[in-house]
């Protein structure tokens, strides 16, 4: 899939409006349209990368930016300590949309194993 043909790409540039949650220069965090628990968010890098392991690949930086505006945003929300962040990284994994996310669940008691 071409960056022009992904629809988180079409959230980062706005060309699809998001319920945006927050921001940083390399990073957009925003509410998944399916919740799975009271607050999940996904957080995206701005730039395309096909999964986690892709953008670790191309940029420890931009990996780092994400898991840290998921921290800023459980805090804003409220979830103090206890979140999970999950990164899916092929259809088999359960990855829908093929633009690396990290998807950032709280605000109930998670179960383990995940699925």
């Amino acid at each position: 899939m071409s960056s022009a043909d992904c629809l988180f790409c079409k959230f980062v540039s706005r060309d699809v409006e998001p319920d945006v949650v927050a921001e940083t220069e390399h990073s957009l965090a925003f509410r998944d349209i399916n919740p799975q628990a009271p607050t999940h968010v996904l957080v995206v890098p701005k730039r395309h990368v096909a999964n986690a392991g892709e953008l670790a690949g191309a940029s420890a930086d931009e990996l780092a930016d994400v898991v840290l505006l998921a921290r800023s945003v459980a805090e804003s929300e409220g979830l103090g300590g206890d979140y999970r962040l999950v990164l899916n990284t092929g259809a088999g994994a359960g990855q829908s949309v093929f633009h690396a996310h990290l998807h950032l669940l709280g605000g109930r008691a998670m179960q383990w194993p995940p699925g």
